[in-house]
């Protein structure tokens, strides 16, 4: 075992699949400046070359749509998207040709893109470089999401999305970039589908996605003794490992959903829908979600903390959910 931290593993991943793979490259602003903003891309300039690690104006259309070109070729673009907000401005390449290009061709284009967004609410960054869209993403017929919300699943599920022959969005979390966990030596891969039981639980199930995997493990701990709560990281939105939940609420009977994007029409809707469909009779109370306020996210940061889930209100939430 060794110490790793999120954005090495990020680092860690691409190094690999690049030595793996020749079609791999990376592309993004500032990639090839000092490892990037954030430092994940560090190293990769010296160790493959300006062609294969590709710095770009501020130009997120153009360099998304360069990369759909570049799949459509056999290519296996790893796209940095600097902030998760400034997807918006690749809308068209984002969401109407990556992943329709493969089924309006017949299959004779695959479209092998990685998409890396960071995103995540705690650093005073207010609206525009704060939004949580993972639900908008994961819409999309034909593009696959993750959250990865460790430090091993962060290089295990890059790994795999790069392998992937269409197109992944891997969500990062800037809260988490720097955190240092154990993890093996060498090479593995975590399979997109397959669900994380982070804390094994009788009385409650608590499906976190993100970064509220932390704090959900912060307010599981706080009740132990009091209430017996599972913590499941989905790890992966799309495709959604759903035997995993029902297998737990078959245990506990009960179900909270804990996201940062706002509770209205986050995903948190769809993994409830999900559950009341499958396994509304193993249910012993009406399933539930925390996520964030129904509002952009403000610059001051008590109140950027008052607008997201915290500990305590996890907390609270899990016994109104036990309660119920």
């Amino acid at each position: 075992m060794r110490k790793l931290t999120y954005a090495d593993a990020i680092c860690e991943a691409q190094c690999e699949e690049m030595a793996r793979n020749g079609g791999v490259f990376v592309i993004g602003e500032d990639v090839d400046i000092e490892g990037g903003v954030y430092k994940l891309t560090r190293g990769i300039l010296e160790r493959f070359g300006p062609r294969r690690l590709i710095g770009t104006p501020i130009s997120e259309e153009a360099f998304c749509g360069l990369a759909v070109g570049a799949a459509m070729t056999g290519l296996r673009p790893v796209v940095e998207m600097m902030y998760m907000d400034f997807m918006l401005m690749a809308m068209d390449p984002l969401v109407n040709q990556m992943p329709k290009i493969p089924f309006m061709s017949g299959g004779q284009f695959a479209m092998p893109v990685t998409i890396r967004a960071q995103a995540g609410v705690g650093t005073v960054e207010a609206a525009q470089h704060s939004q949580s869209f993972e639900a908008w993403f994961a819409h999309t017929p034909g593009l696959k999401v993750c959250m990865p919300a460790t430090v091993y699943d962060a290089k295990g599920l890059l790994k795999s999305a790069i392998r992937d022959d269409g197109p992944v969005l891997v969500i990062e979390n800037r809260l988490l970039f720097y955190e240092e966990e154990e993890v093996p030596d060498g090479e593995w891969t975590v399979p997109l589908g397959k669900a994380d039981v982070a804390r094994e639980g009788t009385d409650v199930t608590v499906v976190a996605l993100g970064y509220t995997r932390r704090k959900a493990l912060a307010a599981a701990a706080n009740l132990e003794g009091e209430i017996s709560v599972e913590v499941i990281d989905p790890r992966s939105l799309v495709p959604l490992d759903m035997a995993t939940i029902a297998a737990s609420l078959r245990k506990t009977g009960r179900l909270l959903v804990v996201h940062e994007a706002p509770t209205r029409n986050g995903f948190g809707a769809e993994i409830v829908r999900r559950v009341i469909g499958e396994c509304f009779d193993d249910l012993d109370s009406p399933p539930n979600v925390l996520g964030g306020a129904d509002l952009p996210i403000p610059f001051s940061p008590s109140l950027e903390k008052a607008c997201i889930p915290q500990v305590a209100t996890i907390t609270a939430a899990i016994r109104t959910q036990r309660q119920g």
